[in-house]
């Protein structure tokens, strides 16, 4: 090959359109490695069909809203800067408690997306389709100017719907846990800077402290600075909880109402309708980042320039995290100091005191009660450990992958984080054809609630396939139940067919809902759930999975007749239609401690809703 037809001479004679098809086999990253082999290569990868192409592949969202959302950022590069980073959240996450039901459903916004938690509720006559479900907003991860994120947990608090604007701290690509944390961030090059201490006698130790690094070299001292950070997750439970409350109870902002009714646009029904959800959306955006940079005291029609963060909190603010009045810090009744407030001075002192070698407790006392233990000691110090290693304090959303063992696609959760787990979905497949996630009721025919009972609570499975001693098995696990008291626990197996084995049972019913004569196109032999809830894993009886025309599925208890009718759910779809309703307060709202068997969503359901009324019947009571 000649040299004057090599190299990137070859790339640089191609059409934008060819090179753009091109690109298409090239990831984000391999385009960015191009682009810094020379200038003319940069030129030509800055192209925004090239990087048109490469937000098609992400594959978030349609051409059409690509093309939308390129109106709210500064270029399609920065536009796929931002999709490949929340790609990972799309999806389903659960937490166990309360047992009825905790379903976030995380789906694309407007230059952004939106976790959805699905309430447990009852459907009238029109059913899945056609009756909007409840749902309520738990967080939104919004893109900036430059394809940056910005991470805000929502809440309520005093009647009032609230913001709380923190960073995105880690995305790992194939994340399966969302851990909502506290991060701590060193603003100034100095280790301890004077304004994190409120006392003279604190400053003083701050200086003591800073002057026996003065012996060291600059590496030395470069290596003291960027020693690793103390990892939220490491502090006890009670410190976790008490900083996420403090902190979201400082960066917390009131959001009218007018501007937080739209979180991602309605169904396209129409052009029309369409654009003005885009106009609000888009001006529901400006206002939120301008909150996010603006800090306290946002004019929401003229915004004042103001110089803090909002999503960070000073030492002077963080005082009273230290102040408690009764309880340790780890909330350890036994070292109660009855009323006696701490300072930060003496929490500081205790901790320097440690880090020399001296026995002193943390309230300054030499003598060690029988619960006094070092390692008590050490949960103290890991506080102020770090509390220490920044200047400022601020929410911040971490998406890690980690090992998780799991029980029929269930993930075992852990009881003190606050955190949401990711749900493995899966494509269908030819031989995996009935795989993903599948809504329904109990009673047939479908969408025909009966007069005695009005509503027909509404049942979320998610269907997997499990291959074990030569036989491939469909499991149904529950992921969300509608009713007033928990009946089936979550994650349990709804049912369980062999598919390799053809059930000889006929289905009860001969017509369908609309009392057209049905066709059963398969049918396999299995068990159903048979016992309420009382142990972890209830027992089973005889039943029958039937494969009928139009995709629908529906279980049958060979003894009880009782039937579980299922549809394929599009559940973005479902949302797009769907009736929002208020949020739990921000903490309870990411993750729900309590362990609950009731419906702890039900003073919500029948609050009002932030979208337009439709003539549709809902039934409230979940």
């Amino acid at each position: 090959m000649m040299p004057e037809f090599g190299g990137s001479s070859l790339l640089l004679g191609l059409p934008d359109d060819v090179f753009a098809v091109i690109s298409r086999s090239l990831s984000p990253r391999d385009m960015c490695t191009l682009s810094l082999c020379c200038r003319s290569l940069y030129g030509l990868v800055a192209s925004d069909k090239v990087w048109l192409t490469q937000c098609d592949k992400v594959g978030i969202i349609s051409h059409q809203d690509i093309i939308e959302w390129r109106k709210a950022v500064a270029s399609y590069r920065a536009l796929c800067r931002f999709l490949v980073s929340v790609k990972p959240f799309i999806g389903i996450w659960v937490h166990q408690n309360p047992e009825l039901g905790n379903v976030v459903y995380v789906i694309p916004g407007f230059v952004s997306v939106v976790g959805c938690r699905i309430l447990p509720q009852e459907l009238g006559p029109l059913g899945i389709e056609e009756g909007p479900i409840l749902w309520a907003p738990v967080f939104e991860i919004i893109g900036d100017l430059d394809g940056s994120t910005s991470f805000f947990l929502h809440g309520r608090e005093k009647g009032n719907d609230h913001v709380y604007p923190g960073s995105v701290k880690s995305v790992e690509r194939n994340c399966n846990v969302l851990f909502l944390e506290v991060e701590s961030r060193q603003q100034k090059s100095k280790l301890f800077p004077n304004k994190s201490f409120p006392y003279d006698s604190d400053k003083e130790l701050a200086r003591k402290l800073s002057r026996s690094h003065y012996g060291l070299s600059r590496s030395q001292r470069l290596i003291i600075q960027c020693e690793p950070k103390l990892p939220f997750s490491r502090l006890p439970f009670t410190d976790r909880r008490k900083l996420i409350d403090v902190v979201t109870s400082e960066v917390g902002q009131k959001v009218p109402r007018l501007e937080n009714r739209l979180l991602f646009p309605r169904l396209r029904n129409d052009e029309e309708s369409f654009q003005k959800d885009m106009a609000l959306l888009f001006q529901r955006r400006s206002l939120l980042l301008k909150l996010c940079k603006l800090g306290q005291g946002f004019n929401w029609k003229e915004a004042p320039e103001v110089a803090s963060d909002p999503t960070r909190l000073q030492w002077s603010e963080i005082r009273r995290i230290l102040d408690w009045s009764s309880g340790s810090l780890n909330g350890d009744d036994n070292q109660m100091q009855s009323n006696t407030k701490k300072s930060l001075g003496g929490y500081f002192r205790a901790y320097i005191s440690g880090i020399w070698g001296k026995s002193s407790s943390i309230n300054g006392s030499h003598a060690h009660s029988k619960h006094g233990s070092s390692s008590r000691q050490s949960k103290h110090a890991q506080l102020l450990e770090f509390l220490g290693s920044g200047d400022t304090i601020g929410l911040s959303l971490h998406a890690s992958k980690v090992r998780l063992s799991s029980y029929r696609a269930w993930p075992n959760m852990h009881d003190s984080q606050f955190a949401l787990y990711k749900l493995p979905m899966r494509a269908p497949r030819a031989d995996q054809e009935y795989a993903g996630l599948w809504g329904g009721t109990f009673g047939w025919p479908p969408r025909k609630p009966t007069e005695d009972r009005p509503g027909k609570a509404l049942f979320f499975l998610l269907i997997t396939y499990d291959e074990s001693e030569g036989q491939r098995k469909l499991i149904a696990t529950k992921i969300l139940e509608g009713t007033h008291y928990v009946l089936h626990p979550n994650g349990s197996a709804m049912f369980i067919v062999n598919i390799d084995e053809p059930s000889q049972d006929l289905f009860p019913w001969d017509v369908d809902a609309n009392s057209f004569p049905l066709t059963i196109k398969h049918a396999f032999a299995g068990e159903g759930i048979a016992n309420g809830y009382g142990f972890r894993y209830p027992g089973s009886k005889p039943g029958s999975l039937f494969v009928i025309q139009n995709g629908l599925l529906a279980f049958v208890w060979k003894e009880s007749r009782a039937v579980l009718n299922l549809q394929r759910l599009n559940l973005q779809e479902l949302l797009k239609k769907g009736e929002r309703v208020p949020a739990l307060p921000p903490s309870a709202n990411f993750s729900y401690f309590t362990k609950s068997y009731s419906n702890v969503f039900d003073c919500f359901s029948t609050a009002s809703t932030y979208m337009p009324s439709r003539s549709v019947s809902v039934q409230g009571k979940g």
